[in-house]
């Protein structure tokens, strides 16, 4: 059976994804979540309406706070690591080419890369 995705135990790429999709769910419930306190707190303080709220309401705002702060910032983790990925693989691409295309210039004799040490200057010395 041929699997179509990646194993965390196997793919480094995926394991690598995986963290920092983790750690940004973390930091994401962090802030959200002490923005959510500060927040709780002030209308506690100035709301009738949310001090009349069961502790249960309350600690459901709470949670809903942190679950979506910390879906919000590792929904942007994920993507700046997925742009990241395919900066460096596009790089390694292009330089693979490259490398080809200067290979294929030494190959036929014409100075390439590998022939830039031995120019010589005007007067027959080398530079």
């Amino acid at each position: 059976m041929v699997r179509t995705h990646g194993s965390l135990e196997k793919d480094e790429e995926t394991n690598q994804a995986a963290w920092e999709a983790a750690r940004g769910a973390m930091i994401g419930g962090t802030k959200w979540g002490a923005f959510f306190v500060v927040a709780g707190g002030v209308a506690y303080a100035f709301s009738p309406l949310y001090r009349g709220l069961t502790v249960q309401f309350k600690t459901y705002i709470q949670m809903s706070g942190m679950i979506l702060g910390g879906m919000l910032e590792a929904d942007k983790r994920m993507i700046n690591y997925q742009h990241q990925v395919r900066h460096h693989k596009r790089l390694a691409r292009d330089m693979e080419v490259w490398r080809r295309y200067e290979d294929s210039f030494e190959e036929k004799g014409t100075p390439g890369v590998g022939a830039e040490g031995d120019v010589h200057g005007p007067d027959g010395k080398q530079s």
